[in-house]
Parts: structure tokens; sequence; C-alpha cells
């Protein structure tokens, strides 16, 4: 050999030698072989989209509390509901039964005072997210339309409460496509399967590319994704075959979305060989930076976990990402005993505040929305005077938006004395939905999809950008 002959151990060198002169689908090759952000192609749904104006953001990171997060509890003070508590409240609906109902207000379980340089009140819940309130805009009006865990997580995530539609994550990835097409531009890290299962991050009529990808915390948390060919030229030879194949089919069935779907993930999926070993590989991260998500080096589990590797993904040019820290069970649905919060909020204060200041210190922050919610509230006022629990409630609920575009350190809407309905501002959850959107530089009402004669949207035939909570 030549001294001057080196080995082209490059990502761009390895895959040249990988698939030159072979029989590997063109749109293969030209997809692996593309820089990050290149422009869009006719005929590669994920390929990169110009948005409809200036984006604020470039990437969200959705953190989803399963089960109803008490807004009494966490991020809606009400003095007047400490002092009144045993006191009856006459409500006419109770758990989506129409009537007239004497229920008995029921103290928070939890003290609030102010922090940060805004003095925003938040509970003892959260004491490590208190210390980041300057980077909140805290949503204390959010309001749903249904009081069932399964419609209320369907119209939290798809902006339909009745039928299966396309998710908010399955729409960011049609309107802006992906940084990164060794990536998908959608992402779910969830640990169980939430209310509503796979509708949560299904792209429904939206071409299949837009899905999200679900990965389970763990020591394998994309099963199958090393080569098991014994050679990368054995690979080479197998993906050649199954190519040609795949075009013979399609090309006698060409209007067919859900097979050129399918063809599109075998190619996203041999990207995903070269990235995702690397991107799921934590071993350089510094230990000030794990202990920053309260991580042990070496841990693959845990909503900290899910966390870092949430900024990872948004590093490598994911689109959407969310994070899901339950399932359909053991989560925030405290009907029987509110102390059942505590753990679940210690699962995920210290990961969440750590993400939002590993995020600041890179000068990610900038260019990230960070969007932290739940499917609805829990009732202020209770059946039974010694309940310990509280009930579902979607008239009002707080959520949370930081980052890219957001005014920092500020509180958005407020509810009435006792947190039983909104009072101020309320922003419906397609309200919320128009709002992220916009801030990634995307009109909800220009955001279409042509089905079955009708052009569909996320927001449905509704929804305003709150434009107050803008920076």
């Amino acid at each position: 050999m030549k001294p001057d002959c080196k080995f082209d151990y490059s990502r761009r060198g390895f895959l040249r030698s990988l698939v030159g002169g072979s029989m590997l689908l063109p749109s293969l090759v030209s997809q692996l072989l593309a820089d990050k952000a290149a422009p869009a192609r006719g005929g590669d749904p994920s390929a990169p989209k110009p948005s409809h104006f200036q984006p604020k953001a470039k990437q969200v990171i959705f953190l989803y509390m399963s089960g109803g997060v008490s807004h009494v509890d966490s991020w809606d003070p009400k003095p007047k509901l400490f002092a009144d508590v045993g006191k009856t409240k006459s409500v006419n609906e109770y758990q989506g039964r129409k009537g007239d109902f004497k229920m008995f207000l029921k103290r928070p379980q939890w003290e609030f005072s102010p922090h940060g340089r805004s003095g925003t009140q938040v509970s003892a819940l959260f004491p490590h997210l208190a210390g980041c309130v300057d980077e909140l805009c805290v949503i204390r009006s959010m309001k749903s339309d249904h009081t069932n865990h399964y419609e209320a997580t369907l119209g939290l995530h798809t902006g339909s409460f009745t039928f299966a539609r396309p998710s908010l994550g399955s729409w960011v990835s049609y309107g802006l496509g992906t940084e990164n097409r060794n990536l998908p531009s959608f992402v779910v890290l969830a640990p169980k399967s939430p209310y509503a299962g796979g509708q949560v991050w299904g792209s429904d009529f939206l071409p299949g590319a837009h899905q999200g990808t679900l990965v389970v915390p763990g020591a394998e948390p994309i099963a199958n994704v090393q080569r098991r060919a014994v050679t990368s030229r054995l690979q080479e030879m197998e993906l050649g075959l199954m190519a040609r194949m795949n075009q013979r089919h399609l090309a006698q069935r060409a209007a067919d979305p859900l097979l050129q779907a399918r063809i599109q993930s075998f190619e996203t999926a041999f990207g995903m060989q070269l990235e995702v070993p690397h991107v799921f590989d934590l071993a350089r991260e510094s230990d000030a930076t794990l202990n920053l998500y309260g991580l042990q080096r070496g841990q693959t589990s845990g909503f900290g976990w899910q966390c870092l590797m949430a900024r990872r993904l948004v590093e490598q040019g994911v689109r959407f990402v969310e994070l899901i820290d339950t399932g359909s069970s053991d989560n925030w649905d405290a009907h029987g005993d509110m102390l059942t919060h505590t753990p679940l909020a210690k699962n995920v204060d210290q990961a969440i505040a750590g993400l939002l200041r590993d995020l600041k210190q890179r000068g990610m922050l900038d260019e990230t929305l960070v969007v932290w919610t739940t499917e609805f509230g829990r009732t202020p006022f209770v059946e039974a005077e010694s309940a310990k629990g509280r009930e579902h409630h979607h008239w009002a609920f707080s959520s949370w938006l930081a980052g890219a575009g957001v005014k920092p350190g500020t509180v958005y809407g407020a509810t009435d004395d006792y947190g039983i309905n909104v009072a101020e501002d309320p922003v419906h959850v397609h309200d919320f939905h128009a709002t992220i959107l916009h801030l990634l530089g995307l009109d909800h009402e220009r955001l279409t999809y042509r089905h079955t004669g009708r052009d569909y949207r996320l927001t449905d035939v509704h929804g305003n950008v709150v434009k107050k909570i803008l920076a």
C-alpha cells in the first residue's frame, strides 16, 4: 500500500465505500450521504421544508405527565382554598354527569411560595423546578373538552377528542421535515404505553414517515439496531436485493402510501445503524452533566435518562421529542390519595430542571421549545369531606412553556378563587397547539393535509395563537 493512501474513517467515506457501485436503492444512498439541513427534494417526505415564516424554535421537547397533575397542588396557588377547606360548593357537573352536586372544598397538600426574580409561586411538590421559574411561562388557564383519560389524552396530542388523528409531533414533522435523515424526525421516549396507546404518536392519514418512533428506556432502547449480517458487504448485498424487490413491488402499487412509508422506514433504519449507537452512548457525558439530571454512570432508565437523551436527540437534528413519564397506570391519577403525587414529582423534578439548565448553558434553549403539560387537572373539591384524593378536572389546569420565543418568568391566565373555572385568558388545547406551531414558524391554518376530500389541520376549525406569551 502506498504511504499516502489512507482509509477514510468519516461517515461519508464509510458510506461511499459501502454503497459505491452497489445495487442499493439510489434514494437511500443520496439520503445517507446528504448533509444535515440539505434542501428538500421531491419524493422524500422527511426532507427539510421551509417554515411559513421566521421561526423562534427549531425543535420541541414535549414533556407529558400522564394521568392528570393537580394544578391546585403544583402551579396554581389558591390561598382561599387553604382558608375555606371543608366548606361546600355547588357545581352543575361532576365527572361528566350533569346535575346539582354539593361538594366539599379540599385543602391543597403542599404549600406554595414565590421563587426567582419573577416571584412565580410554585408548590413544594417541585423544589428543583421552582429554581427554574425565571425560564418558564406558566399557563394557569388551560382548558380541555373531556374528563376521561383516553379522550383527554387523545385531544391533547391530536386535537381530536373522539377520533384518531395525526399527533402534534407528526404534524410538526410533516410541516418541517427533519434535519438529520439518519434519525426519525419524531421520537417518543416512554417506559410504558400511555392512555390512547400508539395514537399518541401516530401519523394517521399523514405519510407514515411522520409517525413517532417509540424508544423504551433500558439496555436496548431501540431493538435490532445492530447489524445482523456478518459483514457490511453481506448487508450491502441484502439491502440491494431488497431495494430492487421493493421498487418492483412499488411500481405495481404506485399510489400505496403505506408501502412507500414501509420502504422509507427501511432507509431510515439503515441510517440509524450509523447514528443511534453514538447518540445513545452516554460514556462521553461528564459526571457534572449526569449529576445535573440525577443520573448514575451507566444508568439506562428513569426520567433523567429520558431528559438527557432528549437533549442529545435534538442536538442531532431530531425535530420533535416527546417524553412520557409513566403509562396508563401508576400515574398522576390520584383518586385515592394525593400523596401519590410525591414519588411521581420526585421522578421528574430534578430531571426536568437539569434539562432546562443543560439546554441553557449549551446555548440551546434559545432555539428549543420545552413544553410541560398533562391531560387535565384535578378537582379542587371532593364528594366526601374525608376524601384523600381528587377527581378529574378538565375545566381548568396548568401547563408551562420555556425556551425559544416564549416570555420567560411570566404567568398567563388565571382561575377563580378555588381553581374551579378559568377566570382570565382561557387557553384551550387548540390554542395551545396553535401557539406551539407558531413558535416553529408554522401557521396552524395553513398547515393542512387533503384527506377524503377535506383539508384537515391539527386545530380543526379552532385555535388562536396566544400572542401575549410570545417574547
